[in-house]
């Protein structure tokens, strides 16, 4: 949380007009770690990078000139689970964060909305993802922007680490999903 939320960041003028929201390119990938603190996601990375290639996702930074990337959302087009991502009309978000310092001014409903016209104009039409059950700020903002939790979700995953170890993840969850409207239909 940040030391600002609930007032206006003294710097926010500053910074916020130097944020570009954008896919990610491959000289991005050692960005996505945070020096070193998402580093145990560095084959996760690359991994969703291939798959972007391929056309099967896309990646999205918030990049601050001067400071590197400071948030940054995932996007899969298709799912062997069709209730998260069905390829045509249902994409899933996952691994949406930003980076502590930056919560509270708006920056992730900016990330969403740049993400949510990004699908519509991609022929999608619903939302889903899911989020820890005991992320209440981020359930508060999803909910803000008509996000709805449609299913309790196990949340276990895993991935392989930089290392080549295999972590298991156990984060019961919402699924939430979101129907998206084309400006000027709704």
């Amino acid at each position: 949380m940040s030391k600002y939320q609930g007032t206006v960041h003294p710097e926010w003028t500053n910074w916020a007009s130097r944020i570009a929201i954008r896919p990610v390119e491959k000289d991005d990938l050692p960005g996505l770690e945070w020096n070193g603190e998402l580093i145990h996601f560095r084959r996760l990375f690359a991994s969703i990078f291939h798959s972007m290639k391929k056309g099967k996702a896309i990646m999205w930074a918030a990049e601050l000139e001067g400071a590197g990337i400071i948030g940054q959302l995932f996007v899969q087009f298709n799912s062997a689970r069709v209730e998260l991502a069905d390829g045509s009309t249902r994409a899933y978000i996952y691994g949406f964060r930003i980076q502590p310092e930056y919560r509270g001014f708006g920056l992730g409903t900016r990330m969403l909305v740049v993400v949510e016209k990004d699908l519509l104009q991609r022929g999608f039409r619903r939302v889903t993802l899911n989020v820890a059950q005991e992320n209440i700020d981020a359930i508060r903002l999803y909910e803000r922007l008509g996000y709805r939790v449609v299913a309790l979700e196990p949340g276990r995953w895993s991935y392989e680490d930089h290392r080549g170890r295999v972590q298991k993840v156990n984060e019961p969850s919402w699924r939430m999903e979101k129907i998206l409207i084309s400006p000027g239909t709704g």
